[in-house]
């Protein structure tokens, strides 16, 4: 019998597990093992935007990232043009922290307004006629295919088509074909290409665009995965299924793998379940049970989430801006500490509460972040006594202020040790497939005529 503990013989030379015993074990786990690595992936590696800006297609123009970002620069300069204003403004302390976020707010502005955005075919643009939604679909291509080619094009960017529901299926997929055949005959797939289905009820509609993208990648020469999407949740349906269960749950597995993201429709959900106008929000109570079901069945899968957005413009006076200004930034420092690390943007002067928020979330934990990793890893201690599932979430947690540009890697390196590998080994961040500016098909496809 053995005493390596292999089977046989247990401490001390009594009876133990049998080698049979731990050979039925491993054959009887070994489909549920290989279950969990396939829907439990982790983390899909590489930067999530912190939010997502929704265009109509038929406002956006080449020049759309650039003037985001000078009307949230001259909204910055009029109503928080230093940090004493952005602290009357947000009400908080007029500090050295808050001085820091205003520079890096201002530079963000600057550089890189937006980190994601996405040309609107449904909502924001509705029923057109057919041969108007077609040139739409072609333009938004085009300008896209030269923003990539120019380097204007934000990391993130893409469309919203309408829905796969009988009514509208097939103006939606006609439109997903033309912006995708047209972004190939110009050479250029957008590293951060992002598609977005709206309005998805049924795990079935999943699987039914699932079918298209791999059909456009045969033909297209596309190498298989190619084309990922992100979906909507802004119908009950999509929470809760008539049978009971989480539907979400069924729709991540439908998508066999080429989920990215789950973003939350604050006013179509809040309509579908009844509340009122004037009390539709990201932080309403059903809001925050359909997240909570979304965040659930996401969790390991590698699928991350959005959360919504506030349709309270900050325009007119000063007091005005600075009213909705502080509801944003309340509601955006809301979902990050809920982990909703990305939501929506609707207006230009939303951006400076978007950054103003995030940042100041990053640089306020970037200390006691740092040092209680810097206590794990070197078993220091401390008044906390951390697991390895929180040195994950601390790692993660700084990547995340890295990605955006709220802390620098020489700050977290200083106070960690740790380089970005490090912290990417320590978060469980898989590293994400690397990706040419544009894919180049080895064939081309023209839309279907008929």
């Amino acid at each position: 019998m053995s005493q390596d503990g292999t089977g046989g013989t247990g401490p001390g030379g009594a009876a133990g597990f049998s080698a049979a015993a731990r050979s039925a074990v491993d054959a009887l786990l070994a489909p549920v093992d290989a279950d969990l690595a396939r829907r439990y992936p982790g983390d899909s590696g590489g930067r999530q935007p912190v939010h997502t800006v929704y265009v109509p297609a038929d406002a956006f123009a080449a020049d759309t990232v650039r003037t985001w970002g000078r009307r949230a620069l001259e909204a910055f300069d009029a109503h928080a043009g230093t940090p004493a204003a952005l602290a009357r403004a947000l009400g908080v302390p007029d500090d050295a922290l808050l001085a820091e976020v205003h520079r890096r707010v201002r530079a963000k502005l600057e550089r890189e307004p937006v980190e994601d955005l996405r040309i609107d075919f449904e909502d924001g643009y509705g029923p057109r006629p057919g041969a108007e939604e077609d040139a739409a679909a072609v333009r938004a291509a085009e300008l896209v295919a030269a923003g990539v080619a120019d380097g204007t094009v934000p990391p993130y960017v893409g469309i919203r088509v309408k829905c796969l529901e009988a009514a509208v299926r097939d103006r939606g997929i006609r439109t997903l074909e033309l912006f995708l055949v047209t972004l190939l005959e110009r050479g250029a797939l957008p590293a951060g290409l992002v598609l977005t289905l709206p309005k998805v009820t049924y795990a079935e509609q999943v699987t039914a665009l699932v079918r298209l993208l791999e059909d456009f990648e045969r033909t297209a020469g596309l190498p298989a995965g190619r084309l990922g999407f992100e979906i909507q949740i802004e119908t009950t349906q999509a929470v809760l299924g008539p049978d009971g269960r989480a539907t979400v749950a069924r729709m991540i597995g439908a998508a066999e793998g080429r989920l990215t993201g789950l973003h939350y429709g604050t006013f179509d959900y809040s309509a579908a379940c009844g509340v009122a106008a004037a009390h539709q929000g990201p932080d309403h109570p059903a809001a925050d049970h359909a997240k909570a079901v979304m965040q659930a069945a996401a969790a390991g899968t590698g699928v991350r989430l959005s959360d919504g957005s506030t349709n309270v413009v900050p325009a007119g006076t000063t007091a005005q801006v600075h009213a909705a200004w502080r509801l944003h930034h309340g509601l955006v420092r809301r979902s990050l500490a809920r982990a909703y690390y990305q939501g929506w943007d609707l207006h230009p002067a939303h951006l400076p509460t978007r950054y103003a928020a995030v940042f100041s979330f990053y640089r306020e934990g970037l200390a006691p972040a740092a040092a209680r990793l810097s206590g794990y890893l070197n078993r220091a201690g401390g008044d906390v006594l951390d697991e390895p599932a929180t040195a994950r979430a601390l790692s993660g947690y700084l990547l995340r202020g890295l990605d955006c540009g709220a802390v620098d890697l020489a700050e977290v390196a200083a106070a960690t040790g740790l380089d970005r590998a490090g912290l990417e080994a320590l978060a469980g961040r898989r590293r994400a497939r690397p990706t040419a500016a544009v894919d180049r098909p080895g064939a081309g496809r023209g839309p279907d005529t008929a």
